[in-house]
């Protein structure tokens, strides 16, 4: 697993895998991701990724501690964020790699503890100092020329004209300025998309169908879901509003009874089967269940629950069962004789949408139902029918609610099958990073710049600490370790440069390096002070998320510090009679 590289037994054993996990995190990196095929060596299977996660989700990992640890880290920030994970798992061995130099430069353990954590608090002081607002892009953007044609009247849309931070000029100009629309999240998607073109046009597709009869541009996620249609070419993927799930030719077969009339329908999270229980329930231990019922002893318990629940969707007159989890074949096999369409793995955010959009209540077991559960004025229909790669005929159904319901679903095709995952892969990190920015109203200078800007801000410190040679009780260490820091963000710089341009790892060093020269004047360019003042902010730069960026670096110190406690630990021991040996460590 972990290639060639070289494990020195006698010395923080954690650190050093971890460091050597992490390389493959390089290829993931920057706006051109490289595919990798993983192949199983006991069934000659392969999988192609282009992610960490899944090249992690297709390792074996449970072997190894430090792995196991790592994986779930990275998992944990993906289900959270979508995005970011490659950038996570890089600065984890990066930081990983400053850990081990420090110790073998004799640096306790403490030291470099505080010292990390400092220069994680200098970098995320930065993030937030260099953020741009969305209220300066979306002034930038209204600003942008247009062409004005001859014989027209400039009409004078009223807008307030910056003058300085603290004073403001009401008075209105002879401009005209358009309305916010459609275009603010087009040019905000424009700079993030990350070299994921295609991905990305889709978010904007999404959001145009979302802002239809909408006055301003809107974009939730909460309502889109995405729908994998293998063997079409890649260029026919789009976006079409409805809910649109794949069905078997079992379900279909319902589907054409029940098109086009609308129908009651149950909403229920988790999966539909007799075993099923949500997360937390303990099953009690000992307890035996007697009846006295004579015929409970010729039907076996799943069988009592399967009739109990086809019994309530009948009196309730269902007729389509929408359920975010798994769902059992006999279920749905034994509702479709009674021609009710039972769809499984429906995205939960659409489900709770769906749920409030037509009066239904949630429930979790579908023993729960009542008439109140029930909700009414959904509709369905045939979206399309087609074979899929190994020749079996998949109907795709569109549902939709009335109401005031924006749901939307990306439509992603390719004739390659397995790059399927990784475009959907690619779909809701672009949706993801546009969400973000939304919801963190700013967002982050792009192409390496906010890494320019660490670095900077880490040398000055670590020359400001060298001068003061550890006086006035600060950490001696800290300039060495800021150093290194530095030297990790560097390392990230140069390792997306060279993904993206083909031009080696030293020579993409040595162009940060000259990066850094100018980064006094970048700094100027970008100051909070010249966005404050409505300076032009171009729409074609390159952004990053502000809260992606900020927690998949504590993600990673805090895999780091806790792999570096444990080696720690394990190599001096812990003597809890003695705090001296307490005093360095911290406790997760």
């Amino acid at each position: 697993m972990l290639g060639s590289t070289i494990i020195n037994q006698r010395q923080h054993v954690g650190l050093q895998k971890l460091s050597a996990l992490a390389a493959v995190a390089h290829s993931t990196l920057g706006p051109c991701k490289k595919f990798k095929f993983i192949q199983d060596e006991a069934t000659g299977e392969s999988t192609l990724v282009s992610s960490c996660l899944r090249i992690l989700d297709n390792l074996d990992l449970a072997t190894c501690a430090v792995s196991q640890l790592v994986h779930e880290t990275v998992r944990a920030h993906h289900k959270g964020f979508r995005t970011g994970s490659g950038s996570l798992l890089f600065y984890a061995g990066a930081w990983s790699r400053a850990a081990l130099s420090c110790l073998h430069q004799g640096i306790p353990t403490s030291h470099v503890i505080a010292a990390m954590i400092e220069g994680m608090d200098l970098c995320v002081d930065v993030c937030k100092r260099s953020s741009i607002s969305l209220d300066a892009l979306c002034v930038s953007t209204q600003k942008q020329p247009t062409e004005i044609p001859s014989g027209s009247k400039v009409t004078k849309e009223k807008r307030q004209v910056k003058l300085s931070r603290h004073f403001c000029n009401t008075e209105p100009e002879s401009i005209s300025v358009p309305e916010p629309g459609l275009t603010d999240v087009a040019h905000l998607a424009e700079g993030l998309s990350h070299g994921c073109n295609d991905a990305m046009n889709l978010v904007i597709q999404a959001s145009h169908v979302q802002s239809k009869d909408i006055q301003s541009s809107v974009f939730d996620v909460t309502k889109v879901t995405a729908c994998v249609l293998p063997g079409f070419p890649e260029d026919h993927a789009h976006v079409c509003p409805g809910c649109v799930v794949l069905l078997n030719a079992e379900q279909a077969s319902v589907a054409h009874h029940l098109k086009n009339q609308p129908m009651n329908v149950v909403f229920i999270s988790g999966d539909l089967s007799h075993s099923y229980r949500h997360l937390g329930f303990s099953r009690p231990v000992g307890i035996q269940c007697v009846g006295n019922q004579s015929n409970m002893s010729d039907l076996s318990q799943e069988e009592y629950w399967m009739e109990k629940v086809l019994g309530l969707l009948l009196h309730l007159d269902v007729n389509l069962v929408l359920v975010s989890g798994l769902v059992n074949k006999t279920v749905i096999q034994l509702c479709s004789q009674h021609r009710i369409l039972v769809v499984g793995k429906v995205t939960f955010s659409i489900l709770k949408e769906m749920a409030i959009a037509t009066g239904a209540v949630l429930v979790t077991y579908a023993t729960q139902l009542t008439k109140h559960c029930v909700g009414k004025d959904i509709h369905i229909s045939i979206w399309r029918e087609f074979q899929n790669h190994n020749g079996m005929l998949l109907t795709a159904l569109n549902i939709n609610a009335d109401g005031n319901t924006r749901f939307v679903t990306a439509v992603i095709t390719s004739p390659v099958h397995g790059k399927l995952q990784t475009l959907e892969d690619r779909f809701w990190s672009c949706a993801y990073r546009v969400h973000h920015a939304l919801k963190d109203k700013a967002v982050l200078p792009g192409a390496g710049v906010t890494e320019l800007f660490c670095i900077h801000r880490l040398t000055e410190k670590a020359d400001a600490e060298n001068l003061r040679n550890g006086t006035c009780g600060s950490n001696p260490y800290l300039g060495i370790v800021l150093h290194l820091l530095a030297g990790s963000f560097m390392d990230y710089i140069a390792a997306v440069m060279a993904n993206s341009t083909g031009v080696s790892r030293v020579k993409a060093s040595t162009v940060v390096n000259q990066k850094l020269q100018d980064v006094n004047s970048i700094s100027a360019e970008l100051s909070q002070l010249v966005l404050d003042s409505h300076e032009d902010v171009s729409p074609s730069k390159v952004f990053d998320n502000l809260s992606v960026k900020q927690e998949s670096w504590r993600k990673a110190l805090d895999l780091v510090l806790l792999v570096l406690q444990t080696d720690a630990e394990i190599i001096t021991g812990l003597d809890e009679s003695k705090d001296v040996n307490r005093a360095g460590l911290m406790f997760l």
